[in-house]
């Protein structure tokens, strides 16, 4: 999985999602940072690497190979969404102000509070 952009946060309330192939990304760690992002071509989960159809280097015969990329040092700036991915983005949206509620605002909930006052 790898973070999403802070729009993309804001948007679905989530903070991070698998990565699939054709989502859009920015690289924000590595040699490879000040580089442009670009689209996700291949997914190796197996290898936990991603290749970016941008991000090339030359072999010593002169062919392009893709660089394999951390999801960890990726940034998702665009999804490629479908009906799946939309439940996904739901529910962890949905488990998440569910545990919000449950906590309540701070760090101890009323529970504590009225605990602490009992010797």
């Amino acid at each position: 999985s790898a973070a999403l952009s802070k729009d993309l946060r804001q948007k679905y309330g989530v903070k991070s999602l698998p990565i699939h192939k054709d989502d859009e990304v920015q690289i924000v760690r590595g040699k490879f940072a000040k580089e442009q992002g670009g689209k996700v071509t291949t997914v190796y989960r197996r290898r936990y690497c991603i290749h970016i159809d941008r991000i090339v280097k030359e072999k010593a015969n002169g062919a392009q190979v893709p660089v394999p990329i951390h999801p960890s040092n990726i940034q998702i700036t665009k999804l490629k969404l479908d009906k799946d991915r939309k439940k996904l983005l739901d529910r962890k949206k949905a488990g998440r102000s569910a545990g919000d509620k449950e906590k309540g605002k701070g760090k101890f909930s009323e529970k504590d509070v009225a605990m602490a006052d009992v010797d």
